[in-house]
């Protein structure tokens, strides 16, 4: 179901691109309803939508049907959020936002795996731990830039996932009491998530237990524009190796990063050998 879920989803985002005529800084888009492509119960997808109908950088909606599925087109402006994100001395990467639905996909697929606990690292707005924590999971949000953590907090009253302003490489996990957590990292290896990921690793590796439950997901690129890494994996391949890290699969999705490519993100998941 979830490849078929992110199959949907970046064919919707491929014929949507191709039609979008606005001029917004980012866009993304979330079907209205369930259906056939996208079989997500209506009270989830009702959740989603409040995640966007709530947070201060979408500043307009509108309804479109692409591909025969109604949808609601989210447009909005990160630079306030973008430009805050990058003043910090251990900030890794700016602030540049998956797609909600793939936020959704992407803790589906925690869930479906049998993790207990999301840890949203670096995706700005806590979208995927708010995912997560919709879908039943413990989800905590670490994220360096105290804006991006208050906005996080205007988005908790219904769904609270456990925003905190720390650095990630050196917040105190045991503190959490996790059991079997997957960390999503944010930032594509060249463009700072290499170090996040690396400072975020070796705090867990002290944690013989923790090591060995974790699991975890890179953003990854297929852009041409980014060096490639010699054993691949949309740039992460060296780092999985160097880490003892076993390769689970990726997963295609949308990003704001990506709206304007003909590749999407590629997000790499792996855990501990």
């Amino acid at each position: 179901m979830i490849e078929k879920l992110a199959e949907n989803l970046v064919n919707l985002k491929k014929e949507f691109a191709l039609n979008y005529d606005g001029s917004s800084q980012i866009q993304e888009i979330i079907p209205i309803s369930k259906s056939e492509s996208f079989p997500i119960d209506q009270d989830k997808l009702n959740i989603l939508h409040e995640f966007a109908t709530k947070n201060p950088i979408y500043y307009n909606s509108f309804e479109k049907i692409i591909n025969d599925i109604t949808c609601i087109v989210y447009e909005g402006d990160i630079n306030k959020y973008w430009l805050n994100s990058i003043q910090h001395n251990s900030s890794h990467a700016p602030f540049s936002p998956t797609w909600i639905m793939s936020g959704y996909i992407l803790s589906l697929f925690a869930k479906e795996n049998g993790y207990s606990e999301i840890i949203d690292i670096g995706s700005g707005d806590g979208r995927i731990a708010y995912c997560g924590k919709m879908l039943g999971m413990e989800s905590y949000s670490i994220e360096l830039d105290n804006l991006l953590v208050e906005l996080q907090k205007s988005l908790t009253d219904n769904i609270n996932f456990n925003p905190n302003c720390s650095d990630a490489v050196q917040f105190d996990y045991s503190s959490l009491n996790l059991t079997k957590p997957l960390f999503f990292i944010g930032g594509l290896a060249q463009m700072g998530g290499l170090e996040l990921a690396t400072g975020v690793l070796n705090k867990i590796k002290s944690n013989f237990n923790l090591w060995d439950n974790a699991g975890w997901s890179f953003a990854g690129t297929l852009s041409k524009k980014y060096p490639a890494d010699s054993k691949n994996k949309a740039g992460w391949g060296s780092f999985i190796e160097n880490n003892l890290l076993q390769f689970i699969q990726n997963i295609s999705l949308p990003t704001a990063w990506s709206f304007h490519e003909s590749d999407e993100t590629q997000y790499i998941f792996a855990k501990s050998l």
